[in-house]
């Protein structure tokens, strides 16, 4: 960590941009500089050490509190804003020329009117506080799609988790060396006002500018805004992918490993599954899960072999701890048992953290998580809905050896998948490629509150992509059948649904780690291994072809959970009308031909 005054870095001769070899970042940290007016200007160089004094100074800050040592080692709670607590998706804008590059799923603001406004804010912002430059990476080094940001931030919170979430420090300046191809990523909490937040994208110019939010989706701009917004436009631009999707890797007992990657939207469970631990009975047989990534997926065509390949650009998990426990996800709660960042949980008064669904009893008493004093009776939550850990990848347990193989891992199977309470069976195949893109462009799914908004709204969210494509989404619609046309194997698209319920409401599939029965089917499918039924929705399978063994489920259940009723479709097709008539002409002609096959179907 090397630091200088704000008088130095008015010449350019400090100490610390010294150290920076790269004449493009140079000159732009002096201008951000300028700008904001911070009183000092801090380059974060990465490694345990910095981190550790960045935390010593947050806690000195009242940004963090340290935790338990002893039940959670160099773990620290941050409370965040209480209007500050989820993506602003109606504060979040794509910034360009013209408005046909954004497309009409995007808030847009011309670019020029953009910066204007957003000097505006920045002006000054820092006064008084610090400006952290954070050099990173996304993706493992040498990868063909790694990339190099550079946040500045007045955030010691933000500067803490993108140590975490990213390759941070060193590392991306010898990436860099001396090119100006980076993503300039600029920060700054602000006030916090919801009436002066704005989180706006340039990808013209590969710069993303952030204000009035600490929350990780706004602030943690190597994420969402880098790693997906930006990200998606480049891959549409070069060639390649950036999706919303968890990797795993899946072992079967004959040893044969397959990678498959899935998309489901914000808390609807890719963390889980992502983190899948078989039952007892498959571990026994020898299959076993591991995790590549569980967010975020870059994705390419390998031209050798015409086989989708995929890399996971972050270091670290950004996940929802609502309901996460020992029996839900044992895999997530050892991973956030040390060097981890709680945000918006109840504090214990041994130093321990809470949340409900965390345990089945709650603590008799708390300080939740607006600080103030909490029992079970107080009529409230102790810890918010969207409540959140960030927490170092290495920590997983069960990650996977190729994580940071620079080729990346071979895609086998795409799964997309919702929240949805009825309609929708619980597991089914596409015919073919147009027809899964289709499938995961109508994709419904009902609003959580990883989201500002109302919540159990079905929303149409295409790929669980709609709040992060960087660009006009009838281009990234098209950008995913013209994919196809570069794989000679591509891989097998299906649809799950973990969410559907009975007349009684309860949930019909027991879901967390029984997926894997589920999971077995789509691998032997895309093996060509196993049997299925041709339905109106795609292929099925039979009973007997899904393992039920153990499960309270029985036969008929399960039949009744993948029951497809033609008058609730087309209900559901009706209901798709609003994506169909919001993209109008920029609709590709593939997704009108699927529609109406699916129309003839019925």
């Amino acid at each position: 960590m090397i630091t200088m005054s704000m008088t130095e870095a008015g010449d350019g001769s400090g100490c610390m941009l010294e150290s920076i070899a790269n004449l493009h970042l140079r000159m732009w940290i002096v201008q951000m500089a300028a700008m904001c007016r911070p009183d000092r200007v801090v380059l974060c160089q990465g490694g345990a050490a910095e981190r550790s004094e960045l935390f010593r100074q947050g806690v000195e800050a009242g940004v963090f509190i340290p935790l338990n040592p002893d039940k959670l080692p160099h773990c620290y709670l941050h409370r965040s804003n209480p209007d500050d607590v989820a993506r602003s998706e109606s504060s979040t804008f794509i910034c360009t020329p013209a408005r046909a590059i954004a497309g009409p799923s995007n808030n847009w603001i011309e670019s020029k009117i953009a910066y204007t406004q957003l000097r505006g804010l920045f002006n000054h912002c820092m006064a008084g506080r610090t400006m952290y430059v954070l050099p990173f990476v996304m993706g493992p080094v040498g990868s063909r799609l790694s990339r190099v940001g550079v946040q500045l931030t007045d955030s010691l919170y933000v500067a803490a988790s993108m140590d975490i979430m990213t390759r941070m420090g060193d590392v991306a300046l010898k990436v860099l060396a001396d090119t100006p191809e980076f993503t300039r990523c600029m920060h700054s909490v602000g006030d916090c006002s919801p009436e002066r937040r704005y989180i706006c994208h340039f990808p013209l110019d590969n710069t993303v500018w952030s204000f009035g939010s600490g929350y990780g989706g706004n602030a943690l701009l190597g994420k969402k805004c880098m790693g997906l917004r930006l990200a998606s436009y480049q891959g549409f631009q070069e060639g390649w992918m950036a999706e919303h999707m968890l990797i795993s890797g899946v072992r079967e007992p004959n040893g044969q490993k397959s990678y498959i990657t899935a998309a489901f939207p914000s808390a609807c469970g890719k963390t889980n599954f992502a983190m899948l631990i078989p039952p007892e009975s498959y571990r026994q047989k020898g299959w076993q899960v591991t995790t590549v990534g569980d967010d975020i997926a870059w994705l390419w065509v390998d031209p050798k072999s015409g086989k989708l390949r995929a890399i996971n650009p972050e270091t670290g998990y950004f996940g929802v701890l609502s309901g996460t426990s020992e029996m839900t996800n044992p895999i997530a709660m050892q991973t956030i048992s040390n060097n981890t960042i709680y945000t918006n949980v109840a504090l214990l008064p041994d130093g321990d953290v809470w949340w409900e669904g965390k345990t089945a009893v709650p603590p008799p008493t708390a300080i939740d998580w607006q600080g103030n004093a909490w029992t079970p009776d107080s009529g409230r939550k102790a810890a918010h809905p969207n409540s959140r850990f960030t927490a170092p990848m290495h920590n997983n347990p069960i990650l996977d050896p190729s994580v940071d193989d620079p080729e990346g891992v071979p895609v086998t199977a795409i799964i997309f998948g919702g929240r949805r309470a009825a309609t929708i069976p619980i597991i089914y195949q596409t015919f073919n490629w147009s027809y899964g893109v289709y499938a995961g462009a109508s994709l419904g799914s009902e609003t959580t509150a990883a989201a500002t908004g109302k919540v159990g709204v079905v929303r149409r969210d295409p790929m669980a992509m709609l709040p992060f494509i960087g660009y006009n989404i009838g281009d990234y619609l098209v950008h995913w059948f013209r994919m196809r046309g570069k794989m000679s194997d591509p891989p097998r698209i299906y649809h799950v649904n973990w969410f559907r319920r009975d007349e009684r409401g309860n949930f019909i599939w027991p879901g967390f780690g029984e997926n894997i029965r589920i999971l077995e089917w789509i691998l032997k499918r895309s093996h060509g291994k196993a049997y299925a039924v041709e339905t109106l929705l795609g292929w099925m399978p039979r009973p007997d072809d899904i393992n039920l063994e153990g499960l309270k489920l029985d036969t008929q259940a399960f039949l009744d959970a993948q029951r497809v009723d033609a008058d609730a479709l087309k209900a559901e097709l009706l209901a798709e009308e609003e994506l169909f008539l919001k993209l109008a002409g920029e609709l590709p002609k593939e997704m009108i031909f699927m529609r109406e096959l699916l129309i003839s179907r019925l």
